[in-house]
């Protein structure tokens, strides 16, 4: 095997597919990316067995071939090779030899027939989306996933297709994020659980332009995008019941009526909450809503620390109440809401804060449900 490339291209292909290598595996080889030479292009694919990440570019072949490699090695020699045209030429007994300018390195690999066969789906369902639009919804919804690896069904963001609509929804037990549009195609029910690794991968190279393809088969899902493919299992077990924790629209209606709906600058309280959660520590993480009518006052005291308070004036018609917040929570909401304006639903100080979001027929809505915490 035999090619030329430059710094620039091989960097970009190993940053792509690294998330895929397997840091700690009982398989050395996992830990290894596999490179093949074909024709006019080059495949970089690397899988830990859950995940796998297969990415094409251009390249002069002159040797069709292929070669496994210590994925960080080479990540670590490419970065440091100066810039200019790298020529890779793969000898006996599997030696890599990367030359550039003056420097030349030599880096022992494996044969391809070690490695596994990361996946290939038949596109017989399949449906294909705006990138644009999956980047905003999963942005909505992912930083909601749980990292409690014992809660393994909540590990990932489940994707809901039925008709012409798409739902995400991601939730650790303690905050829920849900957000749905239309789609361009209709396609029978689906629901899906894709891993939380996954999705962060997505969230690297989901670009702002272009298509997505996704295709499905029982126990898998692919993307295709930017010359690249992420191919995952899905996580098996059932999905808590959403649906349960989000007042029927009915119950929205009432809120309305009955003014227990906060409408508040954005900016405003996402600048107060920041200054209150200066004063939170790790045995008292929530900080303090006072509601009034038209006034909202946000505090925090903890002992041996100081106290905050810092007053908002908002459009409020509903009872008072005091209530507690993890700041955490809602700052991870308002940093990616779009409106400047904000609404927060608040009931009762011991049910859940509810945000809504309505962006338009192409963006769809959002909703933001997050648990009260007991004041110290």
């Amino acid at each position: 095997m035999k090619f030329k490339s430059t710094k620039g291209v091989l960097i970009e292909a190993i940053q792509t597919v690294e998330g895929a290598v397997a840091s700690k595996t009982t398989l050395p080889i996992l830990s290894n990316v596999l490179i093949e030479a074909q024709k006019d292009k080059l495949l970089f694919n690397a899988t830990d067995l859950d995940i796998g990440i297969i990415y094409s570019i251009k390249a002069e072949i002159i040797e069709e071939g292929s070669i496994t490699i210590p994925a960080k090695r080479f990540a670590d020699i490419v970065k440091e090779l100066p810039e200019g045209e790298v020529v890779i030429t793969v000898r006996k007994n599997y030696n890599m030899i990367i030359d550039c300018g003056t420097c030349s390195f030599r880096l022992i690999g494996l044969p391809k027939e070690e490695y596994p066969t990361i996946p290939k789906f038949s596109n017989k369902e399949n449906i294909i989306l705006n990138q644009s639009l999956l980047k905003k919804l999963i942005k909505r919804v992912s930083f909601a996933m749980s990292r409690d690896e014992t809660r393994y069904v909540l590990n990932g963001t489940l994707f809901v297709f039925k008709n012409k609509l798409l739902r995400l929804v991601s939730t650790d037990g303690r905050r829920l994020a849900l957000t749905e549009c239309t789609i361009p195609i209709e396609i029978e029910k689906k629901e899906i659980i894709v891993p939380i690794k996954t999705i962060n991968e997505l969230n690297k190279i989901l670009k702002d332009e272009g298509s997505v393809k996704i295709n499905f088969s029982d126990n898998q899902v692919a993307f295709e995008l930017n010359g690249t493919t992420i191919v995952s299992r899905l996580i098996e077990g059932e999905f808590p019941n959403y649906e349960q924790v989000i007042p029927k629209e009915k119950v929205k209606e009432k809120a309305k009526e009955k003014g227990e709906r906060i409408n508040i600058e954005k900016e405003r309280i996402l600048s107060a909450i920041k200054r209150a959660s200066l004063f939170t520590s790790q045995d008292s993480q929530s900080i303090k809503f006072d509601v009034f009518k038209n006034k909202l006052v946000i505090s925090k005291m903890t002992p041996d620390i100081g106290e905050v308070k810092e007053e908002i004036n908002m459009d409020y018609k509903g009872k008072e109440l005091t209530v507690g917040f993890n700041p955490s929570y809602l700052l991870d909401v308002l940093k990616i809401t779009q409106n400047e304006n904000i609404d927060f639903e608040l009931s009762d100080a011991e049910k859940p804060g509810i945000f809504r979001e309505e962006l338009g027929e192409e963006l769809g809505s959002y909703i933001y449900v997050v648990l009260p915490m007991q004041l110290a």
